[in-house]
């Protein structure tokens, strides 16, 4: 495997949001800094939720991961900015989000601030929010049900338990960050996920003139699926009907598809059928047929009792796609 050099290393433009995100950036950033991850800002919950409702501040949560997953800092300095408070006013709030609002708060934009973080941090590449816009993520079921917030559509479509029908934004008409659009135009290669696919993928592709973008881009295309399925989001779907569901929300082509043929440990995957998750299967005839091509690799990791990816199979596997 070549291991690019820093300064002539491929553009790489990664959308998404969430844990998943985070994870492959830490391996993608020993191959290249052009890096952009364009990041979700529909998050309502947590600490991200609390800020936003307090400080009217777009969520902090998925832009920080994302930005100390590119940070070149001393481990001390990283431990601290995911420190979360367990007790008084704090409770539950991440250092890392606090720092993050208060950069927005000497900044004339969201956008500024998030830059100027990078900066302090040494991010090798850089992180964007897709959207300045006060966005609400909606979700609509198919048994009829509007699910009004992010946070939310996990849980009450477990309640209702009727499968997502589809996902919109509210307002509907949310720009893009033009940086963000300019950076996907001049990529090498577009990365969708892993992540949630409802909360934390299509949000990205809802936000005006991205899917147009992406698909004009003359980079490679890819969607690594996630390993297990989501309870809430994709309980029964195999990568194909993920697939189908980027473009049902507007993507209009791709060229790779990732899945994990990595074995899982039989005690792991009893546990996580405990919560209805299990392996994501794939047809490779059928992804043959819609034109995209199935790498099937063992990017299997297991950190700290859950199923992940490995990041540094992940990205190998990744920037062999553009060599």
């Amino acid at each position: 495997m070549k291991n690019f050099a820093y300064l002539d290393g491929p553009k790489v433009v990664v959308i998404g949001g969430g844990t998943g995100l985070s994870t492959m950036l830490r391996g993608l950033k020993k191959y290249t800094n052009n890096i952009t991850a364009i990041v979700t800002v529909a998050d309502d919950g947590g600490g991200s939720g609390v800020l936003r409702e307090d400080l009217g501040i777009l969520p902090p949560g998925d832009i920080r991961n994302c930005i100390l997953a590119l940070a070149n800092t001393e481990p001390t300095m990283e431990k601290l900015l995911q420190y979360r408070f367990t007790d008084g006013m704090l409770k539950g709030q991440s250092f890392g989000n606090l720092f993050l609002a208060a950069m927005n708060g000497i900044s004339d934009s969201f956008e500024e601030a998030v830059k100027k973080m990078s900066e302090v941090l040494a991010v090798s590449g850089k992180v964007l929010p897709v959207t300045l816009d006060d966005v609400k993520l909606k979700a609509k079921l198919k048994n009829g049900i509007v699910i009004d917030g992010e946070s939310l559509i996990p849980k009450l479509q477990m309640k209702e338990k009727s499968p997502i029908e589809r996902i919109f934004l509210e307002p509907k008409d949310a720009k893009p960050v033009k940086e963000a659009l300019t950076d996907i135009m001049e990529a090498d290669e577009i990365i969708l996920g892993p992540g949630s696919l409802y909360t934390s993928i299509i949000p990205n592709l809802l936000v005006n003139d991205v899917c147009e973008a992406i698909e004009e881009s003359k980079a490679i295309k890819i969607y690594v699926c996630n390993i297990m399925t989501q309870p809430g989001e994709t309980i029964g779907y195999d990568a194909n009907a993920h697939v189908d569901a980027l473009f049902l929300h507007g993507l209009k082509s791709l060229d790779y598809v990732i899945v994990n043929n990595g074995e899982i440990p039989y005690e792991y995957k009893d546990r996580y059928k405990e919560d209805m998750s299990q392996p994501v299967s794939y047809d490779v005839e059928s992804f043959r047929q819609k034109g995209i091509k199935v790498i099937e690799k063992d990017v299997l990791a297991i950190r700290n009792n859950y199923i992940r990816h490995d990041e540094q199979k992940l990205a190998e596997t990744l920037m062999g796609l553009i060599g």
